[in-house]
């Protein structure tokens, strides 16, 4: 089976090949939300870039539980402004014939002290992570998650409206939904919380409200973590229980990942505990690609579309992926910061991705003993990041980018201007 090859989802809707551009959290909109030229930008040289579909970063349905300044906030029905803007965006995305997909999402614990010091959550189980950058989350009350489910519909729908030509429901990384789907973070003895099907509630009832909302024919994706990877948490069968019911609840393509900001493990970041092994049996495929293996144990129980983000690299990889079963879509993210083309070439007979990652060491060699402990690694990694972050900024604001950025430049300037952002956004 080729990567050319479309793929025809329950809905009806069809993608034009295998290869999807990866949500990555992009920090152009306005202080307070709105979409920019500077996204338009983007999403049309990456709709030029050949995948078959694009992905948005977060688009948040609470202004107060960003993701990180910048996110694109949809937390009611557009005025007249948001939709043009949200039109301009559609149109630019989707100029090529590709689709264009909004992912939709709500940070919950994980929302930075700088844009809310008091976050909410499934409990008040706070992040344990150094540094103070989070608050103590309290508790969402049964009314609060009642809202939210409708503004994940209200999003929806009006990114349906704008011209989008599909949604995308985050339901992983330890954002709001993931947070209630963890044992370790839900704590709750109410039907929110204890057994994984009440665990899930919130993710079953975001999904028939956004497809009511929607309608039949309308792509609905949720992206969900294939494990935590952390003790005590949302480990692979529980996840395999959650995809089966997504599966009955008319979901159309799920993508598989994992990990959460204690344990970053898409991102290729250490987290400040030991992983947590999971019960799947390895293959070669996940020797590049993260997901592979809990992907295709899934898919031999399963029949919905399934997508896989996180270490592709290689041309055999991605079509090995797809000819044993274990992904029907091909997620790229980082790649495409910099060959906004990959897809593209890809199609054409590339044989490999650069690896820019392995290049962004924010710490030198001669500093190697700090390369060597876990907080140290932690920050590095996220250093590189902000690379990456950087690349997005320059495509968006130049139509250009640098692989030659000075990796700490890129974390000072990031830094400064997310600071910037939220001053903004005060005044």
């Amino acid at each position: 089976m080729s990567l050319h090859q479309p793929l025809t989802l329950p809905c009806g809707a069809v993608l034009p090949n295998r290869i999807s551009k990866a949500a990555m959290t992009e920090g152009l909109a306005t202080p307070d939300g709105r979409p920019t030229p500077e996204l338009e930008r983007l999403y049309g040289i990456w709709s030029d870039g050949g995948a078959g579909m694009l992905l948005t970063g977060n688009v948040i349905i609470d202004k107060d539980h960003l993701e990180r300044p910048g996110n694109v906030v949809i937390d009611r029905e557009p005025d007249a402004d948001m939709a043009a803007r949200l039109k301009g965006w559609a149109e630019a995305g989707t100029r090529n014939g590709n689709h264009l997909w909004a992912q939709i999402s709500h940070g919950g614990r994980q929302t930075q002290k700088l844009v809310n010091p008091n976050p909410k959550s499934s409990s008040d189980v706070a992040l344990a992570l150094p540094g103070g950058q989070f608050g103590k989350p309290t508790p969402l009350t049964i009314d609060e998650i009642a809202e939210l489910v409708q503004r994940w519909a209200i999003a929806a729908k009006a990114c349906q409206g704008a011209g989008f030509t599909g949604v995308q429901v985050h339901a992983a990384h330890g954002y709001l939904i993931s947070q209630f789907l963890s044992p370790r973070v839900n704590l709750r003895t109410d039907e929110y919380g204890g057994s994984l099907k009440n665990r899930a509630r919130i993710l079953l009832e975001v999904v028939s409200a956004v497809r009511a909302a929607v309608g039949p024919s309308f792509p609905i994706s949720v992206k969900l973590n294939s494990a935590d990877f952390q003790k005590g948490g949302f480990d692979f069968e529980d996840s395999l229980s959650v995809v089966k019911w997504l599966e009955e609840a008319s979901v159309d393509l799920i993508e598989i990942s994992g990990g959460t900001y204690e344990q970053p493990k898409l991102m290729g970041v250490e987290g400040m505990e030991a992983e947590e092994a999971q019960n799947v049996a390895p293959s070669t495929a996940a020797r590049e690609a993260y997901f592979v293996d809990f992907a295709k144990a899934m898919q031999a129980e399963v029949d919905v579309p399934l997508m896989v983000t996180g270490g592709f690299r290689t041309r055999a990889a991605m079509e090995q992926a797809v000819e044993i079963g274990a992904a029907d879509v091909v997620g790229l993210g980082r790649p495409l910061c910099v060959m906004t083309d990959a897809p593209k070439q890809l199609l054409e007979g590339l044989e490999t991705l650069p690896r820019y990652e392995d290049d962004l060491d924010l710490i030198p060699n001669w500093l190697g003993f700090l390369k060597s402990l876990q907080m140290m690694k932690a920050i590095n990694g996220f250093a590189g990041i902000y690379w990456f972050y950087q690349q997005i900024w320059m495509l968006g604001h130049e139509g250009r980018t640098d692989d030659q950025f000075p990796v700490f430049k890129a974390f000072r300037i990031v830094d400064a201007r997310n600071k910037s952002i939220m001053k903004a956004r005060a005044s």
